[in-house]
């Protein structure tokens, strides 16, 4: 970030209900995370992208993959600082002069359940399958593998005994929306540093 007054923009990309997205947006209007959401870009049509419309977030459907030369001339038209994968189930082709900037949560303590189909209730299903005894959330730099780059902070939480899925994704859930405003913070007051 060239102007350290300037207020940081971020693109949120997903693919599901945004409630990430909401939680980021509902940081900002509170005052607790100094950033703008200048752009959403949804996987495809659904919830997260009808919620982002409805708070008035510039937002685009762009289905399948976005080609490596597109997403770079998308975020660099926004002027985006911090580029903030929020349940996105693409991978993402990474622009050179966006390397380091593009950050993904991951529902379990990485590198324990993350890569390819590793995702939503399949990583608590593995969580549980696997015994864990702990679980939580992992807020990493992206890239060109799934959920293979620098860890930024993990939140963790205990598995239960008579856990479902469910009940632990709602639980790593309540440690995702305290992981991924941290995590933003953090990244931006790295980018200003000289």
């Amino acid at each position: 970030m060239d102007d350290p007054s300037r207020t940081p923009r971020l693109a949120v990309l997903l693919s599901g209900g945004g409630r990430t997205m909401l939680n980021i947006h509902d940081r900002i209007l509170a005052g607790t995370l100094a950033a703008n959401i200048a752009l959403v870009v949804a996987s495809r049509h659904c919830t997260g992208a009808d919620h982002a419309k409805s708070r008035g977030l510039h937002t685009l459907v762009i289905p399948g993959d976005i080609p490596e030369a597109t997403l770079a001339s998308l975020l660099d038209a926004h002027s985006i600082d911090l580029v903030v994968l929020a349940g996105y189930l693409r991978l993402l082709p990474i622009p050179a002069s966006y390397e380091g900037r593009i950050i993904n949560i991951h529902p379990s303590l990485l590198p324990r359940h993350g890569g390819p189909g590793m995702y939503g209730h399949h990583v608590h299903e593995a969580v549980l399958r696997e015994g864990d005894r702990e679980s939580g959330c992992t807020v990493h730099v992206c890239s060109r593998e799934y959920d293979k780059g620098r860890i930024i902070l993990q939140r963790r939480c205990p598995v239960l005994a008579g856990d479902t899925p469910q009940t632990l994704a709602a639980r790593v859930f309540e440690q995702e929306l305290l992981a991924m405003p941290e995590a933003i913070a953090t990244m931006l007051a790295e980018r200003r540093r000289p």
